[in-house]
């Protein structure tokens, strides 16, 4: 039987090519997307399946896990890497922003894990990865509701690693510098790299390494691994 995986924030960067990769080497990819529709009808192309929902609404997010749970019976690899990201100013002025940033990188995962904990035991070795931050543990004054959140997937990673063996194995990334957005002026990549002891932008395959890390060594769980450049060490 083929593994099956699913991939939150599959429309774009990491989980778009983590996606690609996973349909590469045989996977069924369930591609969560919200607004990033392009890049999941790429992937649908692929023969992936893609499911919509905004995860600021609890109730799409249980659709969702309901959709999954009717087309399969088991659960290979869950990756929890949706994302969005308010500076203080803007969820200090919108509380759908500040309730948001909660919703998708704590409550989201929270919901998926337990929802789907029957399908990822009955696969042969059930792995969930978490995509924190950096900045979970040395936050930025900056972004003070996005790293608590992210702080929260952290410490959930190492409580759910508890709860759910010997059947199920959760673990954690936290990316650095992997990828500029467009609108990161030369100015901010400039200062970035300086403050990256390997002095480059990783790239995503490096993530994508350690995804496949994770699920090739299975004797880890409660692991975070930072994919970051040494730039967590000048933070």
């Amino acid at each position: 039987m083929k593994p099956v995986a699913l991939i939150t924030g599959a429309g774009r960067r990491f989980g778009y090519e983590l996606a690609n990769d996973l349909l590469d080497n045989g996977y069924t990819v369930f591609a969560h997307y919200n607004s990033s529709k392009g890049g999941v009808e790429k992937l649908e192309q692929r023969g992936a399946i893609g499911l919509q929902a905004d995860f600021s609404d609890a109730r799409a997010i249980d659709n969702m896990i309901d959709q999954v749970i009717a087309q399969t019976g088991q659960l290979d690899l869950l990756v929890n890497n949706a994302s969005c990201f308010f500076d203080n100013h803007t969820v200090d002025a919108s509380d759908d922003a500040l309730a948001a940033v909660y919703q998708v990188h704590a409550i989201a995962p929270y919901k998926l894990i337990t929802g789907l904990q029957a399908l990822l035991a009955n696969a042969n070795d059930g792995l969930v990865i978490n995509i924190t931050d950096i900045y979970s543990e040395r936050p930025s004054t900056n972004y003070i509701a996005y790293c608590g959140a992210k702080a929260a997937l952290a410490n959930m990673t190492l409580a759910f690693a508890k709860a759910l063996a010997p059947d199920i194995r959760v673990n954690a990334i936290q990316p650095g510098p992997i990828l500029f957005l467009p609108e990161h002026d030369n100015q901010h990549r400039q200062q970035v790299l300086a403050e990256t002891p390997l002095k480059v932008e990783g790239g995503l395959q490096p993530m994508i390494d350690t995804v496949k890390f994770f699920r090739d060594n299975p004797f880890l769980t409660g692991e975070s691994i930072k994919v970051d450049g040494g730039r967590a060490l000048n933070i």
